[in-house]
């Protein structure tokens, strides 16, 4: 029997050295204006070769293998996917429908230990709507709850995959500014009071020794220990430059906390304290108006005077359940308010790779990298360009959605056999 089971085992063994190269995947895309996010900088009539689901090359005059399929990208545009550093899709379906939100739970008696991968829902409609607008990748967090602090949020990418989570656990955010004085007891002292010692009852926590009276209950600052540590990156909504000269002063003090600024709306103001302190920010660059009296001094230069001061800028359409796919719009508007280009593009591809630790596989095209890479039809920062393929860990996304198919259906009803019935 057991000389029976090494044969089987072998057999199966050579099986699967056999099949294995058959059933790699080779993609040559060919003759395209390449941005790689390198040094290489742009390539003209450039090449990037993928396969079994990692960037093999990228340049001029390379040997295209004999098994791959080749992808004519002349006149085009080929670039890494796009990456939205903060939002809520695929937690909403419905967004007045409270059976089909999952983006906060104002209710409950947990804040951080609230795992946001426990309700995404990969089928939502919106993931499919932001892949086909070049949007690879995401990084998901729920909203507040019962405190300052949300769920604990993740990455992943946009195929609609089950198994799509690239990176759970991944940061924690927090509301700071106006929200976060009114969730806290009515000030912004209250708000930074209570983060402040939420960040030392996790910093000493111990499973089973939880204090009584303590602001987190055991599960929330287990949960928030990893971002005391500096394992975990710890997103703050702050708007008004002195929040932000706040949170400076806390990198200060707790210099092992790695610390994002999202919203920033008066970054621009400090600068060059964010600059120097090493705090990245999340910017929506369309926030020009005064909104509430925290974003007073808000402007459309804000991303451009952030990136020249030499802070780490990513944009995103912050917090959107639905038009997440709008940050290669909002980085258009950096660039047309003093951004350079390929800031504003690193802003939506590498930068958030960088900021939750994935930059030495995501948000570039080099050898080696995560085959995220999209071919558009123009300039993918000009609102009128879309995505003519769109690849994920180098397989080819489909670029279908429930919108295009009912665009496809109601287009051209003059030769339908069968119009719908509002039709008839």
């Amino acid at each position: 029997m057991s000389i029976f089971k090494n044969i089987t085992t072998a057999a199966a063994l050579m099986g699967m050295a056999v099949a294995g190269p058959a059933l790699a995947q080779t993609f040559a895309i060919t003759g395209g204006k390449v941005i790689t996010n390198t040094a290489q900088g742009q390539i003209e009539n450039g090449t990037v070769i993928m396969r079994d689901g990692k960037i093999v090359a990228v340049g001029t005059n390379i040997a295209i293998p004999d098994d791959s399929t080749r992808i004519d990208a002349r006149g085009k545009w080929v670039t890494p996917g796009l990456f939205t550093p903060l939002a809520q899709v695929g937690l909403v379906e419905v967004g007045a429908e409270s059976s089909t939100n999952d983006s906060s739970a104002g209710d409950s008696e947990f804040s951080v230990a609230l795992d946001g991968v426990d309700g995404f829902n990969p089928k939502a409609e919106a993931v499919a709507i932001t892949k086909i607008e070049g949007m690879t990748r995401m990084a998901v967090a729920t909203g507040p709850g019962a405190n300052i602090f949300s769920g604990t949020g993740f990455i992943t990418d946009t195929s609609g995959r089950f198994n799509s989570i690239t990176k759970g656990k991944a940061f924690v955010t927090v509301q700071m500014g106006e929200r976060g004085a009114r969730i806290a007891g009515g000030s912004r002292p209250a708000a930074w009071a209570y983060l402040r010692n939420a960040l030392a009852e996790a910093r000493t926590v111990r499973p089973g020794r939880a204090r009584e009276g303590s602001l987190l209950n055991e599960a929330d600052a287990l949960a928030l220990k990893p971002v005391t540590e500096g394992r975990m990156p710890l997103l703050v909504y702050a708007n008004r430059a002195s929040d932000l000269v706040n949170l400076v002063g806390l990198q200060k003090t707790q210099p092992r906390l790695d610390l994002v600024a999202v919203g920033a709306a008066e970054g621009w103001m400090v600068a060059d304290m964010l600059a120097a302190a090493g705090i990245p920010v999340i910017v929506q660059p369309q926030d020009n108006l005064p909104g509430s009296f925290e974003t007073l001094g808000a402007t459309m230069y804000n991303a451009a005077r952030l990136n020249k001061a030499g802070v780490t800028v990513a944009i995103a359409q912050i917090g959107e359940s639905f038009n997440a796919r709008l940050g290669a719009q909002q980085a258009g508007d950096a660039v047309a308010n003093g951004m350079p280009w390929a800031a504003a593009f690193a802003a939506i591809t590498s930068a958030p790779a960088e900021i939750f630790g994935l930059d030495d596989r995501l948000g570039t095209l080099a050898n080696g990298m995560k085959a995220d890479v999209v071919v558009w039809d123009g300039d993918p920062l000009e609102l009128m360009s879309s995505p003519d393929y769109v690849f994920i860990d180098g397989k080819k996304q489909s670029l279908t959605s429930r919108q295009t198919k009912l665009r496809d259906r109601y287009i051209d009803l003059s030769h339908a056999k069968e119009k719908p019935f509002a039709y008839r």
